[in-house]
């Protein structure tokens, strides 16, 4: 009796992070990839992670710019040990303790981060450092037990899905042999220190090369008729979208070698929008119905067939297309947002809650473009504020707008009330080059922009062309007047319209 005991206790210790991650709500979250020819500032990214109300993100560095950035905000970040690091982090407790108190120790807790992922694909995509992989992983840990920070700060390492070989059905799945050497040992380490397992699930690419053996609807969660489900054969459980398929292949690869009870957290998954010739199923619809079906079926903690109500928080894949990426068109186009946070497409998200609900069409300002041409910038300004007609009063000394005193400032207050004056037309917001658009609400305190949720403003609609439409005009229409706080032409207009009021 004493044995069964015994061995009911090490049973339920077994399944406690699994029962534990049934017990949490599933998020969703982003990956912040950089390679954009036109990077946004890390405040702007912080900006859009929470006008998008995202409270997840990884990062594949651990950036200091970005991390103080996120500072305050109560962001979860997951944080990554490039991989032209791993080697020397391997070889060495002291790199991976200098490691630790550069990039993790000088934020939290300001900045909240709560994983490491050690590496990225690594059995993949730098084989040479595979033998070094689990001990990098160990003294990360062992850095972050000398801190006190091992019970808020998981380790892991994310792996490409290729590594699970004969993934359906998935109770055949076993991880390539080649790697037991590897994965033995690190999934003993993620068992012992409760972390999870970093998986990256890319049904686009199990769709792709199949050759016709998976079909589109069932790679994008669409609905399936029962006689199109798939069912393993050796479990009877029923598979509606690869995405569930390619996790419990995990699952069952992690129990061929005796691993029960380490949860699945997948860092990236998503769909292209844009590809080549060749690449036809690289499209902005399918796009769209995946990641919208991906995070309603993430949200919705339905878990998969194996592990039913088990959370498997997602990443998507990714927050800004990154157009300096090499390769085919797709590797560019996997984006939510353009390098000025204008949504790619609008997430079908009814009913999901407010993350990532993108459909910004009514929530978009024109701000002034950074490191633009002074003498440029206040001449458009000066142009908004007389030809354009925008009233400017908000601007002058002790209005709510006035503070900060820069042309920058004031410029955008000016561009975008004419951008909303003129309904957000395409072509009124460029003023010759110097202004944007952008997803970001730039009112702050008491000054509220005019495109603003808060602003009580009401526009009629003008007859008058944005700048940008003739350049003729234009050059005749901004004179360049340049002062550091509000012109004596924008006073002037000011006073103008209060005579005309009253």
């Amino acid at each position: 009796m004493a044995y069964w005991r015994l061995m009911a206790a090490v049973f339920i210790h077994l399944l406690l992070p699994l029962a534990a991650m049934a017990d949490q709500e599933a998020f969703v979250g982003v990956n912040i990839g950089t390679a954009l020819s036109d990077m946004p500032n890390p405040t702007q990214v912080v900006a859009l992670l929470k006008a998008q109300q995202i409270r997840h993100v990884r990062l594949y560095d651990a950036d200091s710019a970005m991390l103080t950035a996120l500072g305050g905000t109560g962001i979860r970040v997951t944080v990554s040990v490039p991989n032209n690091q791993l080697l020397a982090i391997g070889q060495s407790n002291a790199t991976a303790a200098n490691w630790v108190a550069r990039n993790i120790l000088n934020h939290v807790p300001t900045t909240n981060i709560t994983a490491i992922s050690v590496g990225s694909q690594v059995l993949t995509t730098i084989p040479n450092a595979a033998p070094v992989l689990v001990s990098a992983m160990k003294y990360i840990h062992a850095a972050l037990i000398a801190s006190r920070l091992d019970s808020y700060i998981k380790v892991s390492t994310a792996h490409s899905s290729s590594i699970i070989l004969d993934s359906f059905p998935p109770s055949q799945a076993f991880f390539n042999r080649t790697w037991e050497p590897v994965m033995v040992p690190l999934l003993e380490f993620l068992q012992s220190t409760e972390s999870y397992l970093m998986l990256n699930v890319y049904p686009y690419y199990d769709y792709v090369q199949s050759q016709g053996a998976i079909s589109l609807d069932y790679a994008l969660f669409r609905p399936l008729p029962p006689n199109k489900e798939a069912i393993d054969s050796n479990t009877l459980l029923h598979y509606t979208n690869v995405f569930d398929a390619v996790v419990d292949a995990a699952y069952f690869a992690m129990s061929y070698l005796n691993f029960t009870n380490i949860p699945v957290v997948v860092t990236e998954s998503g769909w292209p929008s844009k590809g080549g010739s060749d690449e036809p199923d690289a499209t902005l619809d399918n796009a769209n119905t995946y990641n919208s079906n991906l995070i309603k079926h993430v949200l919705n903690n339905t878990g998969t067939p194996k592990h039913p109500g088990v959370a498997v928080s997602t990443f998507i894949y990714e927050l800004y297309n990154e157009d300096s990426r090499s390769g085919a068109v797709s590797e560019k186009n996997w984006g939510l947002f353009d390098a000025n946070g204008m949504p790619i497409y609008v997430l079908h998200l009814t009913g999901s809650g407010s993350m990532l609900a993108n459909d910004t069409t009514n929530q978009t300002y024109c701000v002034a473009r950074e490191g633009v041409d002074r003498k440029m910038l206040q001449a458009a300004l000066d142009w908004a504020c007389g030809p354009g007609k925008v009233d400017c009063s908000a601007m002058v000394q002790g209005a709510a707008c006035y503070e900060p005193d820069t042309v920058a400032a004031h410029a955008t207050y000016a561009f975008d009330a004419y951008y909303h004056r003129m309904a957000m037309a395409e072509g009124t917001c460029d003023f010759n080059g110097v202004a944007t658009v952008t997803t970001t609400d730039p009112s702050h305190g008491r000054c509220i922009f005019p495109g603003s949720k808060g602003s009580n403003g009401t526009f009629i609609n003008g007859t008058f062309l944005d700048p940008s439409s003739n350049s003729t005009s234009s050059s005749s229409s901004l004179p360049f007047i340049t002062h550091d706080s509000v012109s004596i032409m924008r006073i002037f207009m000011v006073l103008l319209s209060s005579v005309v009021l009253f």
